[in-house]
């Protein structure tokens, strides 16, 4: 759940953050792996909570 302080994160922003390339969380997507996304319109959107969460689960695993 996002804090009220702060927003929700772009691909661009989930990218830099992972350390990945854009084109990356697009495939990731597809395939059903990675950080959970709402899809907003047409534009998706991260919850950084749960980028954190998932980034901790692989890292752990």
């Amino acid at each position: 759940m996002t804090s009220q302080h702060e927003a929700t994160w772009t691909v661009d922003e989930v990218a830099a953050y992972l350390r990945v390339p854009v084109e990356t969380l697009y495939t990731w997507r597809k395939r059903h792996y990675g950080p959970p996304a709402a899809k907003i319109g047409k534009h998706l959107r991260y919850d950084p909570a749960d980028v954190r969460a998932w980034f901790r689960q692989q890292s752990a695993a």
